[in-house]
């Protein structure tokens, strides 16, 4: 495939690059984790409420500082914040290793929760000021791109070393592993300026306050932000509900769960470059709703799924689906973000999300306790569907295209 002259600049820009390799890591690491967590919470309560509770909780900590990440990154800078909020979520992450008792699960998970939110608040605003909008889908494709490769080879590594060492050993490897992205950033990654506080409200207001990021643009932030909400509830609900299911009803052993999930994450993996070359050329929207459409199909078909051929080829048509959004909504946020207050916006943005990511494995856990765990499979599925045609409806297309180029619209 030949590139287009602005995917060569893309590739060539010194300032991305750096910005790539702790992002791998990163997704490794949370790939490594994928298989194991969920088990692992199972191995401290047997109600699926209490487990969906656990694996809630680093969704719960990013929520409950998304929106303070969005300002402190100005007061630190993006790389100072970059440092700052991996260092909590290696050194939390870790500590799950000699965790004693559900809470402590919860406590760490929120914590980690929390530095993540810094993190990848602090890389959104890194990236999206220095990357153009013409560009910027096959870019920030690429960065879903890494988190895809993170599920396709992580999970294998994480079920071997659970199956031959315990579920323990893998969260010391996953901080070992860890510590390579801070250094990465360290070493090549520019500082970026500090903004200092401001000592006027006019200059707060002027330089990023939530009323200034949010001015002209909540009514399309809250259609969008509901199209994201849901778009993360059928993103997180499918990562509890697959390891759970091929376990409980299907009595798949550990190794072969990390298998299936890392053939899903091979084909969704696939799909990231063409994610981005969709939405730079015939909008973010041509990429969101088709992607939405097959993920709640595959997730709706898992529960008639007899045996692990079966429910790795459904799984698999859910990757196909999330992959066809890599990167989407960082691009959308990315899209929607002003020049001003952008961290602060995009911290609103990702508290936005992280609720969908909150509420995912909370609505699998209680469902599955309330009724039968399959049944969590087509409420997840229904927020996907209900996703497409919030985005499909009610969210304008953000791509601005050059004269005689259509963006992608929706029949009616």
């Amino acid at each position: 495939m030949n590139l287009t002259k602005p995917s060569r600049e893309m590739l060539r820009n010194p300032l991305v690059l750096p910005f790539y390799f702790p992002a791998l890591i990163m997704a490794l690491t949370n790939g490594i984790l994928l298989p194991v967590v969920p088990l692992y919470a199972k191995t401290f309560s047997t109600s699926y409420g209490m487990v969906g509770l656990m694996l809630a909780g680093a969704a719960i900590g990013a929520l409950l500082a998304d929106i303070p990440s969005g300002l402190l990154q100005r007061r630190l800078g993006s790389k100072n914040g970059m440092l700052v909020g991996l260092g909590c979520t290696i050194l939390f992450t870790l500590a799950l290793s000699w965790a004693r008792s559900a809470g402590e699960v919860v406590v760490y998970q929120i914590i980690s929760g929390m530095g993540a939110s810094l993190y990848g608040v602090s890389r959104h605003t890194y990236i999206s000021k220095r990357i153009a909008p013409r560009t910027r889908g096959r870019v920030l494709s690429l960065c879903g791109g890494m988190m895809r490769i993170g599920r396709f080879v992580g999970p294998v590594v994480g079920g071997a070393i659970a199956a031959t060492w315990g579920m323990r050993v893998v969260f010391i490897v996953v901080g070992i592993l860890g510590f390579l992205a801070p250094m990465a950033i360290t070493v090549f990654m520019p500082s970026t300026p500090i903004q200092r506080p401001a000592h006027t409200e006019a200059r707060r207001q002027r330089h990023g306050s939530p009323a200034t990021a949010l001015k002209g643009r909540l009514r399309l932030l809250a259609a969008a932000g509901l199209g994201q909400l849901l778009t993360q509830t059928i993103r997180s609900g499918r990562q509890v509900f697959v390891p759970l299911f091929a376990a409980d009803v299907l009595e798949l052993d550990i190794q072969s769960v990390g298998l299936m999930i890392s053939i899903a994450a091979a084909i969704e993996m696939s799909m990231f470059y063409p994610a981005g070359l969709i939405m730079d050329r015939h909008g973010r929207k041509a990429a969101i709703i088709p992607s939405l459409l097959i993920q709640a199909l595959g997730l709706a078909l898992m529960p008639f799924a007899s045996g692990f051929a079966g429910l790795t080829i459904v799984a698999s048509l859910a990757g196909l689906g999330n992959g066809l959004s890599s990167g989407a909504m960082l691009t959308l946020g990315a899209d929607l973000a002003p020049e001003e207050g952008r961290g602060t916006f995009l911290g609103m943005w990702r508290f936005i999300g992280d609720s969908g990511g909150t509420t995912g494995p909370i609505i699998s856990g209680t469902v599955a306790d309330l009724f039968i765990i399959q049944s969590a499979a087509w409420v997840i599925a229904a927020a996907g569907f209900l996703a497409a045609a919030t985005f499909a409806f009610l969210v304008p297309e953000t791509l601005k295209t050059h004269p005689g180029r259509r963006p992608f619209r929706p029949s009616a």
